[in-house]
């Protein structure tokens, strides 16, 4: 059974090892890996991350949708270790839930993405009135990727997206057991 859960023995040796900031060098280091092992057929990514930048942990995830599309008779398994904060559980978010996994003591942070800019207004008023607009659209557009996230983090648990929605803001950490208890993981190794 491709889905069936897996044992300690199955993580002995991950195919993909990741640590530190999820950033433009993670991604170069996760896709040279993921390409070493393309006849794999159990795939291990590890990670641990105090966070980053989340579209760089975006495309790393459509990276493992795209591989899983492509190959359903592969498997890729997300392996979480200490820390998985941030970036780091939405590049966990883009597994299945069934292949997520921690290890003991582990937690995962889960957060609203931050935007940090100074908006200056000076100038004709309908250019003013541009650039309002468009930083309006530029945090309305974030939010709608940020519960995309927060959505396929949530699907198959039982955990709601309110409920995500309203811990977010105020940085929510999940111990591993308590993960899996709340189904947003398969198991605690």
């Amino acid at each position: 059974m491709p889905n069936a859960p897996l044992e300690a023995e199955d993580f002995r040796s991950p195919a993909v090892m990741l640590s530190g900031v999820v950033d433009y060098d993670m991604y170069r280091s996760f896709r040279q890996q993921l390409d070493l092992v393309a006849e794999r057929t159990l795939v291990v990514c590890e990670l641990s991350t105090l966070g980053g930048d989340p579209e760089v942990a975006r495309m790393m995830g459509e990276d493992v949708r795209f591989h899983s599309e492509l190959s359903p008779d592969r498997r890729l398994v997300f392996l979480g270790k200490a820390a998985i904060y941030s970036a780091g559980v939405t590049f966990m978010s883009f597994f299945a839930r069934e292949n997520r996994y921690v290890t003991r003591g582990s937690r995962l942070m889960i957060h609203e993405r931050k935007l940090s800019k100074m908006l200056t207004i000076d100038g004709p008023l309908t250019t003013c009135l541009a650039s309002v607009q468009a930083t309006l659209n530029e945090i309305e557009s974030s939010i709608a990727i940020q519960n995309e996230g927060f959505e396929n983090l949530v699907r198959g648990s039982q955990v709601a997206l309110e409920e995500v929605l309203q811990k977010a803001p105020s940085n929510w950490y999940v111990e591993a057991n308590e993960a899996c208890q709340l189904g947003l993981i398969e198991a605690v190794l």
